[in-house]
């Protein structure tokens, strides 16, 4: 199954190990899912990384290099202008291009779409009891 995280997703995974978000990745990791990104998530989560938690260059590589490793990176050439916030249509922009069956987010905004041209919007919970 194709899953796009959304970035809060990945901020839980890195910063509390064995959390629900960690979890989800390591779905991923184990070849269970196969992840979807794009340049514009990579991006903002690497800018929450850097202002939030003081992550320095060297594990902001890190983090680019493994999920660059572990996902398929898309290159939206289409925008979605569906919800207010820009970044939650980046979300969707990035599950359209790689063809998705399932967003996971904590985005109330995007939860309440529910889906998205087929795409299926679930929760973090929803997404692990699967």
């Amino acid at each position: 199954m194709r899953v796009v995280f959304d970035t809060n997703i990945f901020i839980s995974a890195l910063i509390f190990p064995e959390s629900s978000a960690d979890k989800a990745l390591r779905k991923v990791i184990q070849g269970e899912d196969q992840l979807v990104i794009s340049k514009a998530i990579l991006d903002e989560l690497l800018g929450v990384l850097a202002r939030k938690f003081s992550r320095d260059r060297e594990a902001l590589a890190r983090v680019a290099v493994l999920l660059a490793d572990i996902g398929l990176l898309v290159r939206p050439g289409h925008k979605i202008n569906v919800l207010s916030d820009e970044a939650d249509n980046r979300i969707l922009e990035c599950a359209v291009k790689g063809q998705a069956d399932i967003i996971v987010t904590g985005d109330q905004a995007l939860l309440n779409l529910g889906n998205y041209t087929g795409i299926k919007i679930l929760s973090l919970r929803k997404y692990l009891d699967m």
